[in-house]
């Protein structure tokens, strides 16, 4: 029998002073039993960085065709297309043509610094692709607030991102690796 993905649940509190975006957001988010607390806690970080009412999980880990998260406007056209980890060229052109713009982040050391090197040339006449990393260090810190019922306060200013819970406070500062 196959396992059932784990649920947790996430109250956020977002103040993005960069975007002028002030928020609460209570989310449910199912954690697949091939996804570790370090790639779903990427996933919050990610929903924390382009939060708004219309941004959503989907299946992600799960399937072929969607996203780890994304933004459908109101006439269902995707306008933004959000995904974790070394993704392949093929994924990253197919959506780059599906969305208006496509935003990754990996966050792995040493091997997403070995996967960028070999595709930052093949993708960099792409105009609506943006890639981040996070470093290492950095996703361990955000890793120690992954708890099944979770309350996050998140201020972006000046592209440095500082997150507080009862569990763990980090600063996390992402490196832009095409923008």
């Amino acid at each position: 029998m196959a396992q059932s993905a784990t649920i947790y649940k996430a109250e956020l509190q977002i103040a993005n002073l960069d975007q002028h975006y002030y928020a609460n957001h209570s989310l449910t988010i199912a954690r697949h039993p091939s996804e570790n607390e370090q790639r779903m806690m990427v996933r919050v970080l990610a929903f924390i960085v382009h939060a708004s009412e219309h941004l959503s999980f989907c299946k992600g880990i799960s399937t072929d065709n969607e996203p780890d998260l994304w933004q459908r406007s109101l006439s269902d056209e995707i306008e933004l297309w959000i995904e974790l980890g070394q993704v392949d060229e093929k994924r990253m052109r197919k959506a780059c043509g599906r969305s208006q713009e496509v935003h990754v982040y990996t966050y792995s050391g040493n091997s997403a610094h070995i996967w960028w090197q070999q595709l930052q040339n093949k993708v960099s006449s792409i105009d609506n692709l943006k890639v981040y990393n996070l470093p290492v260090e950095q996703v361990d810190q955000l890793s120690k607030m992954a708890a099944r019922s979770m309350s996050i306060q998140a201020t972006i200013e000046d592209d440095e991102i500082w997150l507080s819970s009862n569990a763990a406070d980090c600063r996390i500062q992402l490196e832009h690796w095409k923008t």
